[in-house]
């Protein structure tokens, strides 16, 4: 999509290319939106089923939490530019992993329904390239 690309490179607004550290902020977190949103349609469309969305517990938050058969999958989604410095899958730290974790126990410890479930980690790294975006979906990515 196109519109991915046009946000992440402040295309759409010629004056977003002077803005302050608060527009900036604002400007990333409409584009993690955007990459959450196309990110939800890949995996609806594989069969999985949207529980939440931007979970938080404690200080964390999680993008997207689904349901795939008898499994809870907490999903974190990366977007970057083709051609950024680091690539969207490999943008994830395991200081990021580790948060993930801890968020996900606290929302499970929260929610005895999904107590007992098998859970799983997925990344969906979303790569904008021209007038299309490549989405690659990790299972059991940490």
């Amino acid at each position: 999509m196109d519109a991915l690309r046009r946000w992440w490179r402040n295309d759409d607004d010629p004056e977003r290319r002077h803005v302050g550290k608060v527009d900036g902020q604002a400007h990333r977190q409409r584009l993690g939106q955007q990459a959450e949103t196309l990110a939800l349609r890949h995996l609806e469309r594989a069969g999985l089923k949207l529980l939440r969305r931007n979970a938080r517990a404690g200080r964390g938050e999680i993008d997207l939490i689904l349901r795939d058969g008898d499994t809870l999958v907490f999903v974190e989604v990366r977007a970057r530019e083709d051609g950024a410095l680091v690539a969207a899958a490999e943008s994830l730290s395991a200081r990021k992993c580790a948060k993930v974790r801890e968020t996900a126990e606290l929302l499970i410890a929260s929610q005895p329904a999904w107590q007992g479930l098998y859970c799983r980690f997925d990344v969906v790294a979303i790569t904008a390239r021209g007038a299309h975006n490549h989405i690659d979906w990790l299972p059991d990515a940490f």
